[in-house]
């Protein structure tokens, strides 16, 4: 029972170690893939933005059109 016991111990102290060391080597690759991550655009966050700029010219021509409207009301009035 002696000879099982301290094996056993070393087993035990060693995970947390394999645990620790798991970490540090995959630390640099997750903090690349971050990086990478905040650095490109994905494909529904480019649509996102794309949608918006296109909402945006609509509203823009919409406004546009309508004091176009505005001005042509006021140049017939005023004749």
């Amino acid at each position: 029972m002696n000879t099982r016991l301290p094996p056993l111990i070393l087993v035990m102290a060693l995970t947390g170690c394999v645990s620790t060391a798991k970490s540090i080597v995959t630390a640099p690759f997750k903090v690349a893939g971050k990086a990478v991550d905040w650095t490109t655009t994905s494909q529904d966050e480019s649509d996102r933005n794309r949608g918006r700029a296109e909402r945006k010219a609509e509203q823009r021509e919409e406004k546009e059109r309508r004091q176009r409207e505005k001005e042509q009301r006021r140049h017939r009035d005023d004749k």
